[in-house]
């Protein structure tokens, strides 16, 4: 699934190996400070889900260690089959390097081949490298906003 001349392969997660798990307890605190560390069974759980998948991103210089993750996830509402990117990182080691654009354009791809009307996702203001990606990638800033129920986070 990886693009021609890329760094790495991007491939779909089919299972929580001992691999993945590993994986994603390096990553995942990269991307939060606050997400809770997964356990196979979670990880199991996610990558199970009928609406997700969860794509990799391995390093053939370094035997196909997995240096990068995101979740693309569709569904289907009254308006249009939908997608939504989440959760995308790649290991610090690794940035800089076109591992997120690959990621990224092979979760584009996926979507068109499943029926997905729209492509979206969310980035924090302060993740320029990442704004600077999604842009190259082909998305565009939308007017809109973005709520969350619950108490609001202290500034």
């Amino acid at each position: 699934m990886a693009k021609p001349n890329s760094p790495v392969e991007v491939v779909i997660a089919d299972a929580a190996t001992a691999e993945v798990v590993e994986a994603f307890g390096r990553l995942l605190p990269q991307l939060s400070s606050s997400a809770a560390r997964l356990t196979r069974e979670s990880l199991a759980e996610i990558i199970g889900a009928p609406h997700n998948t969860v794509l990799l991103a391995r390093d053939p210089s370094t035997g196909n260690r997995i240096i990068g993750t995101l979740t693309l996830v569709i569904f289907r509402i009254p308006s249009a089959r939908r997608a939504w990117i989440e959760d995308v990182v790649v290991d610090e080691v690794a940035r800089g390097r076109g591992v997120g654009e690959a990621l990224t354009l092979a979760a584009v791809e996926l979507a068109k081949q499943r029926g997905a009307k729209t492509v979206d996702l969310t980035s924090r203001r302060s993740r320029q490298a990442a704004h600077r990606l999604y842009e190259k990638a082909g998305f565009h800033l939308r007017d809109t906003s973005v709520y969350r129920f619950g108490p609001k986070p202290d500034a």
